[in-house]
């Protein structure tokens, strides 16, 4: 790990929870997911790499004033950049795939670094992990059972269809598969004998 890839990483970690559904430990599995593609489908990793440390940093912002938090991540990864000298040529590929990254943002992923990116923040919604922080984020709001897994009925199910990557679309097979036998499983239970 380089230099400004340490110091980006302990800004990011200063701003975020260390756990919970968006918290830093999410940030993490981001980025490792985002090597993974990006180094298979050839994107710039001084883009993306920065781009996927970045991507939730305004999270917070968002839960306490309402503001889209990809539109207020990327300009605080714009500041950031720029206060460390980071190349100034690479940094509105960050700021654009920051705010592209997001399922509901309406914002197409426009490069090869948003695109991955944006596989990478889904994938982590979906599998194991994405049921986890399913039941995190239900939990954070005040809800039960029936609130996470009409949330992975609603949305998670979907996210398969919504890679932009060969290489997303691999992983998210095996992901997929395992939510939608959670969801059996958790039916046949429900139910009962």
């Amino acid at each position: 790990m380089d230099d400004a890839t340490a110091l980006m990483l302990n800004h990011v970690r200063a701003a975020l929870p260390a756990s919970g559904a968006h918290g830093f430990d999410h940030t993490l599995r981001v980025v490792r997911l985002a090597e993974a593609i990006g180094a298979r489908e050839g994107a710039d990793m001084a883009v993306l790499i920065p781009a996927a440390i970045f991507h939730d940093i305004a999270r917070p912002v968002e839960e306490e004033t309402g503001a889209p938090h990809e539109e207020a991540g990327a300009r605080m990864a714009e500041a950031y950049l720029c206060s460390i000298s980071y190349p100034a040529d690479l940094v509105p590929g960050i700021f654009h795939a920051i705010r592209a990254h997001r399922y509901s943002s309406g914002v197409d992923p426009g490069t090869l670094e948003a695109r991955v990116l944006s596989d990478a923040d889904n994938l982590d919604a979906m599998g194991a992990v994405g049921i986890a922080r399913t039941f995190m984020q239900a939990g954070e709001k005040g809800g039960g059972i029936l609130d996470a897994t009409d949330h992975i009925r609603a949305k998670l199910v979907n996210l398969r269809g919504r890679m932009y990557t060969d290489t997303a679309r691999e992983i998210a097979g095996k992901r997929h598969a395992l939510l939608v036998a959670f969801l059996n499983a958790l039916d046949d239970e429900v139910r009962g004998p």
